[in-house]
Parts: structure tokens; sequence; C-alpha cells
């Protein structure tokens, strides 16, 4: 497992991730009768002015800490680098479909699973060792895992109090907007000079 951007890589993976969402969510609802894999969409209500507020919050934290994060420790250096518009739309394209996947395993399948057989806390806590594991593997090294764990634990709280996949990938898509915005600028400080102090 490692940030490789080439289209051979990108459907190799696109397979594999697409099947351990797919897989459990056949298997629990049509094999065993269960309905504990969902991915509510909670149409019809609006989001209230505190999600409003925490999706711009989001925004700020992610600009100001994550630049500090991957230049100060040099783990830009663990994704390819990107030297044409062909390289940046794949990256683009890799970090959000892996964004929404993480939502997808992590919180709709693995945590609701774990859910069934745990306090929320302690289900939470499973879930967030597989994901910083993974994204670790993906390149998140260093201090990564401090701000992964964080993150990790705040989103299945929001997907459980929400009710709400759309919400819940909105607020990891926003981080990971970021996050290209600051691999971009790693590589190309002078061409995308949003990020100050680094």
């Amino acid at each position: 497992m490692e940030a490789d951007i080439s289209w051979t890589n990108i459907a190799r993976m696109g397979l594999v991730l697409s099947t351990v969402v797919v897989g459990p969510w056949l298997v629990t609802r049509y094999v065993f009768g269960d309905d504990t894999i969902k991915f509510p969409l909670r149409r019809g209500q609006p989001w209230s002015r505190l999600e409003w507020a925490w999706l711009a919050f989001v925004v700020v934290t992610a600009w100001a800490v994550l630049p500090q994060y991957f230049l100060r420790t040099g783990v830009y250096q663990n994704w390819p680098p990107i030297t044409g518009w062909s390289e940046i739309l794949r990256l683009f394209f890799g970090v959000n479909a892996v964004g929404i996947w993480d939502e997808l395993f992590f919180i709709c399948t693995v945590f609701a699973l774990l859910r069934k057989h745990f306090t929320f806390w302690t289900a939470n806590a499973f879930t967030t060792v597989i994901f910083v594991s993974f994204l670790w593997e993906l390149g998140y090294r260093s201090i990564g895992p401090l701000l992964t764990i964080p993150f990790a634990l705040v989103q299945a709280f929001i997907f459980t109090r929400t009710k709400s996949l759309p919400y819940t990938v909105t607020v990891h898509l926003l981080f990971d907007a970021l996050v290209f915005l600051t691999i971009v600028h790693a590589h190309h400080p002078q061409t995308l000079p949003i990020f100050f102090g680094v």
C-alpha cells in the first residue's frame, strides 16, 4: 500500500477498496439478513447552523495545521512528485476517492459492525486504530497519527450524531481538499502560495 497515483494503481486500488465495502454489505444483508451496514442520506433535513459552523472550522483548522505537518516533517515526499496537470488531476481524484471510501468502509462498515458488540467509544477506538494504520501505510507518517486519531474519533461521533453519510463525507472531503492543496503547494510553492509560515 503506497501513494501511487498511476492509473494502473488507481484502478487496482479502486477494485480492491470497492470490494471490501460491497462484499460485507452483501454478505450481512443477503446472507445474514442483517441491516447493520447502512449508508444513511438523511434526505429532506437541512444542515443545522452548528453543522455549517463545523465545516468552516474544519477548513480553517486544516489550512492552519496540514501545511505545518506535511512540509515541516517532509512527509509530502511520500507522495510521488507531481510535475504536470495529469499528475495533479490523478492526485485530486485519488485523494477524494480514498476520502469517500474511508467513510464507507471505516465508519459505515467497520465502526457499524463493531458498534453491535461494543460500546460507542470502544468501537470508535478500535476503528480508529485500523484507520490510522491504513493511513500510515498510505504515507501519513511521522506525527501523522497525532492528527488522524482525533479526526477518526470525531468522524464516528459526527456520523452517529447526524445520521448523515453525505455530511460526514463532506467533512472528510473538505479536510482532504486541504491535503491535496498542501501536497501541490509542497511541490510548487510559487504556483500555489496560499499557505503561510512554512
